[in-house]
């Protein structure tokens, strides 16, 4: 009986990769994004999601600017821990759920396109991890919030699992995609699912990934790498990025150890001067990359890059143009769609923006990240 179960998933499996010509239409949409963040999640305001926040953070006047830049969808991160009651996962808050409404009619009155990304905090993933039955009342939430915008048009909305699921145990995660795919299909069966590998979505995870047995389906990976270049400057994530400064892209060994210098645990040191020797250029960033191209060509699934970009505090804006265009260009040559993190200029801890935030709070084009994204306004 197992064996005989076992057939009919492959044979299920076989004949959705077949048909993927769907997915692959809708991911032309999705060509070239820009993600919306700290909006609907990652509030760091002590005062969190408030009316006031919602209706101010991110303006008609922004999402002008974003279509005038030449992005032709955005990727709007929504943290579902606001709006998702115990036991009552289903019960969407209403007031809630209209500054969300309002937010994707402000999206689409622009003509982009938007990813309804599901980007909780670590802790809220952890419990996905760890606790069945929370994975019962996640799959509640997302089967009522797809249903709530199953009436808009499947060409201009997308829904996206899940942001870095954080799964160590990829076989798990594999279950649990599974299982919130499946309850996003039920509450809207004409639109297209975003995917990604588990824990960070990088590409060995998309790598170490089987699509799912639904042909309306895109894949999608994140790249940061190498994030000693990416992240320096930061106080999150790996302790020493915070003492870079000025390390440059392409790398090359006389940079490095000056930069190396500034660290003061002998480790850190080494993984600087490591990153010299990995070669990061142009050619490193192509290979990387057409690893998940070939993955996407072997299944025959739509793949895109929903997160790549480069922290602003302490690297040169010439090398990190130089990264941008590296990555962008990797990414078209391959057929693949991107995202780029993030438009925000307001620098919170994690200032990756493609637009500058002036005095008076008005959002401008940052002109050389612009054009390393082969757009212009």
């Amino acid at each position: 009986m197992n064996k005989l179960i076992l057939l009919f998933a492959v044979c299920v499996s076989t004949l959705s990769f077949a048909q993927t010509s769907l997915a692959q239409h809708r991911a032309a949409h999705l060509r070239h994004g820009i993600n919306l963040s700290e909006w609907f999640a990652q509030v760091y305001d002590p005062k969190g999601y408030t009316k006031q926040h919602f209706e101010t953070w991110t303006t008609a006047d922004d999402m002008a600017l974003i279509k005038s830049m030449g992005f032709d969808h955005v990727r709007l991160s929504i943290n579902p821990q606001p709006m998702m009651r115990h036991n009552m996962a289903d019960e969407l808050p209403p007031e809630y759920l209209g500054y969300l409404d309002a937010a994707v009619k402000m999206i689409l009155d622009q003509g982009l396109a938007v990813i309804i990304d599901m980007h909780p905090d670590s802790d809220f993933k952890a419990k996905l991890v760890q606790q069945d039955d929370f994975v019962e009342q996640f799959s509640d939430f997302w089967r009522a919030l797809a249903r709530h915008y199953s009436t808009y048009d499947p060409e201009m909305v997308y829904f996206e699992i899940l942001n870095e699921p954080e799964f160590r145990d990829r076989y798990r995660w594999a279950g649990v995609q599974a299982k919130l795919a499946n309850a996003i299909r039920e509450g809207a069966p004409q639109h297209t699912i975003v995917a990604a590998g588990a824990n960070w979505s990088d590409i060995p995870d998309l790598l170490s990934l089987t699509p799912l047995p639904d042909p309306d389906v895109i894949y999608n990976f994140h790249f940061y790498d190498p994030h000693t270049f990416t992240h320096q400057g930061a106080t999150w994530g790996v302790n020493y990025w915070h003492f870079e400064s000025k390390l440059a892209y392409p790398s090359n060994m006389e940079n490095a150890e000056k930069v190396a210098a500034e660290q003061p645990d002998p480790v850190n040191h080494l993984a600087i001067l490591e990153y010299a020797l990995d070669h990061w250029d142009p050619n490193r960033i192509s290979v990387e990359i057409g690893q998940a191209a070939e993955w996407a060509k072997r299944w025959n699934v739509p793949l895109t890059c929903n997160e790549f970009g480069v922290y602003r505090k302490d690297s040169d804006p010439l090398d990190r143009a130089r990264w941008l265009h590296d990555v962008r260009t990797a990414l078209e040559h391959n057929g693949i769609g991107w995202n780029m993190w993030d438009f925000g200029g307001r620098d919170h801890g994690r200032g990756f923006g493609v637009v500058n935030t002036e005095a008076n709070g008005k959002n401008t084009p940052d002109e050389v990240t612009l054009q390393a994204l082969g757009l212009k306004h």
